[in-house]
């Protein structure tokens, strides 16, 4: 029976030692957060981030304010292209490669599906950013 006791002691007690990384300021959306910006504080959150290092050099999605857990929906991947950016379009079909240059209506990093307008023909398109900040299109 001790040992029973015993193990649910150091299961209950696991979860207090657990932490979760806060802002200690308030962090508007877009900022890119740095070591100055968060640290852990005891408590664990089920869908938040427990190491600070998760968290630095992520973009805020979300106003973050100081002692709020931050939420894994909260931060990403900072933000390679801006609304309104100069982006080269890229369009490869076969053996087929057509570039121009677009206009980004929206902003977005790596790996996202952003709208942008081709500058030649005004044409609205969807398309993917990659690493080196140009958008690639699909058919």
């Amino acid at each position: 029976m001790r040992f029973w006791i015993f193990l649910l002691a150091v299961c209950l007690g696991a979860d207090a030692l657990a932490e979760s990384v806060v802002p200690t300021r308030t962090i508007r959306a877009n900022a890119i957060i740095t070591e100055i910006d968060v640290v852990t504080k005891s408590g664990r959150i089920a869908n938040g981030f427990d190491r600070a290092l998760d968290v630095i050099g992520q973009e805020a999605k979300t106003t973050l304010y100081a002692g709020r857990p931050i939420l894994f929906d909260d931060v990403g991947p900072p933000a390679l292209v801006t609304r309104n950016q100069i982006v080269m379009l890229r369009f490869e079909t076969g053996g087929l490669v057509i570039t121009t240059e677009g206009r980004s209506l929206e902003r977005g990093s790596i790996g996202d599906r952003v709208r942008i307008m081709n500058l030649s023909s005004r044409a609205t398109l969807f398309g993917q950013i990659h690493a080196d900040g140009s958008v690639h299109v699909k058919n």
